[in-house]
Formats: C-alpha cells, structure tokens, sequence
C-alpha cells in the first residue's frame, strides 16, 4: 500500500498479456522502431536492412556459399544455387 496524505492507495499487480496480446506485441516491436525526435519519443516503420544499395536477402542470395547457407538454414537458397548451377553445366560450349 501506498500511503499519500491520510489516504491509502492499494496497488494492484500488472496482468499478465494472453498469447495473442503477446504475439501482437511481437509483431509490433518487428514492424516498428522508437527513435528520438526532437527530446519525444517516436515510433516509425524499420527500413528494410541494406548491404551495399542492395536488400539483405538478395545480397545474401547473390553472394553465399552452399556451406553457409547450410549453417544458418536458409536451405531454400541452396536448391536455388544447384539448379542454377546444373543450368549452366547443361549449356553447350
């Protein structure tokens, strides 16, 4: 309790979010980024993550190797990668 002046103040616990509260929670914090604008908060929309001018995903399509694509799980850029190259093998000189 929280005494203010001859008044007491019961304090209540903070409930707990259901899952969907959560996930939209999840969501919001994935689409959105707070920034300081002039000394107040601000939420805006995250930019999509750039490596040289490029989107990330493209980059990483153009750019890795099978070995890493295995280790990180990104398996569907890999079957991407072999048809391509059988593509190429198949093409006479």
């Amino acid at each position: 309790m929280l005494h203010v002046g001859k008044e007491r103040i019961k304090m209540g616990r903070k409930r707990k979010l259901t899952p969907a509260e959560k996930a939209e929670k999840k969501r919001r914090r994935e689409l959105f980024e707070t920034v300081f604008v002039g000394g107040k908060q601000k939420r805006v929309k995250r930019r999509q993550p750039l490596i040289e001018g490029i989107p990330q995903d493209e980059f990483i399509r153009r750019n890795a190797d099978p070995v890493w694509l295995h280790q990180n799980e990104m398996w569907e850029n890999i079957a991407d990668d072999q048809t391509r190259d059988d593509d190429e093998i198949d093409t006479p000189f």
